[in-house]
């Protein structure tokens, strides 16, 4: 019987986890290619058409907000059928996008719906996980995350050099919606016990019901992290060119891809046996040391070691992040939980490239990476305080 209870890959957790690589693969297809549809058929300017790109995660951090609270009312599962219906209707209705106000409006609606269901499958996993086994399968399920962040831009780079019709990429993301959508039928969630609970204890506007406070102190540090990282996913392609070592810019999120495919197993593991001090602290630790190596790269061999540093120990904070959060969350609270660490965190990546675009004429590329590390390793310094030096107490047991 306890083995059985302690079972990682179940038939919901890999159907949950291929939910979300699908809706992410979308997001990430899109994401490479929607700007110069946008410049192709409705003639928009380049301010216009990155405008056009990133106001889907605008979207997405509206659909954040609230999630928590309906999943807590409503259930993760019927949360993530809304999440799904909408994305899927979204994707189709690039088709009929006839003008650029209404491709804005469709970019954000489907950044919404993206963050409703992305929500409500981090949610779904938490709960489906055995609890002494979260960590572990936390790291699991965010490699769906890291796999679809390396193989969307690359098919949809693909799609265009094969087709010259953008439609045929609308037709390809409009399957997977679909085939997404109707994965969700065969996936089955434990029914939480004090949902009820969750719901009739506040009543009215509180900020509580909207933001999980256990939470919030990881998830401020997680702002700060991919605060910090939002510089190499946006401003790559433009440093590389730079550099001159454009071949080796066009395999770093590859390198960065395998690295965390091989580290995040054992991070699991010893998140849950160990406690997050003894992966959390390393990783920053290297994280800032891939940031220094990517920010005085003069060679392929040294960006591609920062793509391997900065994946050990970015890439695996991400993981242990999330499973902190959901740790030291009571049960009823979890989409809470999950929605306020992704709302801060999604609020660094956004931020980031804005703000760090305000310099780079001015600074460089250079400089603006390696005051990241500066950055990175102030979020150090924010871990040990609001989280790491009292790790024991704080984390909620659940059974």
């Amino acid at each position: 019987m306890e083995t059985t209870k302690q079972k990682l890959w179940t038939k919901d957790f890999l159907i949950v986890s291929l939910i979300n690589f699908t809706i992410t693969l979308i997001f990430f297809l899109l994401m490479v290619t929607i700007a110069g549809y946008a410049v192709e058929h409705f003639h928009a300017s380049t301010s216009t058409a990155g405008l056009v790109s990133s106001i889907f995660i605008i979207g997405t951090l509206i659909g954040r907000i609230g999630t928590g609270r309906i999943i807590g009312s409503a259930g993760s599962k019927k949360t993530l059928f809304v999440g799904l219906l909408s994305f899927m209707l979204l994707t189709m209705a690039y088709f009929i996008a006839i003008n650029l106000p209404l491709l804005m409006l469709i970019r954000l609606g489907q950044g919404i719906a993206l963050g409703i269901a992305s929500t409500a499958t981090g949610t779904m996993i938490a709960q489906i996980l055995p609890p002494q086994r979260r960590g572990e399968g936390i790291g699991y399920y965010s490699l769906s995350a890291i796999l679809a962040t390396a193989i969307g831009p690359f098919v949809g780079i693909l799609l265009t050099q094969m087709f010259s019709d953008y439609r045929m990429i609308f037709a390809v993301d409009s399957v997977l919606a679909v085939i997404c959508f109707f994965m969700y039928f065969i996936v089955t969630v434990p029914a939480s016990p004090t949902k009820a609970k969750a719901v009739t204890e506040k009543s009215g506007f509180q900020l509580s019901n909207f933001i999980e406070m256990r939470a919030l102190p990881i998830a401020f540090v997680a702002l700060v992290i991919g605060f910090a990282y939002s510089g190499v996913m946006s401003f790559l392609t433009f440093y590389a060119k730079e550099l001159n070592l454009v071949t080796a810019g066009s395999y770093f999120f590859i390198v960065y891809a395998i690295v965390i495919l091989v580290t995040r197993p054992f991070t699991g593991k010893l998140l849950d046996t160990r406690g997050a001090n003894i992966v959390v602290y390393p990783c920053l630790i290297i994280y800032a040391l891939g940031m220094y190596a990517f920010s005085t790269a003069t060679t392929s061999f040294v960006l591609l070691l920062a793509a391997a540093g900065i994946g050990i120990g970015y890439g695996n904070f991400n993981s242990v992040g999330q499973a902190v959060a959901v740790k030291v969350t009571p049960h009823e609270r979890l989409g809470l939980a999950t929605s306020t660490y992704f709302i801060l965190y999604d609020t660094g990546l956004g931020v980031g490239p804005y703000v760090l675009g305000l310099f780079a004429s001015t600074m460089g590329y250079s400089k603006i990476f390696l005051a990241m590390v500066f950055v990175i390793l102030v979020a150090i310094v924010l871990y040990y305080f609001l989280y790491g030096k009292n790790e024991k107490t704080k984390e909620v047991q659940i059974s």
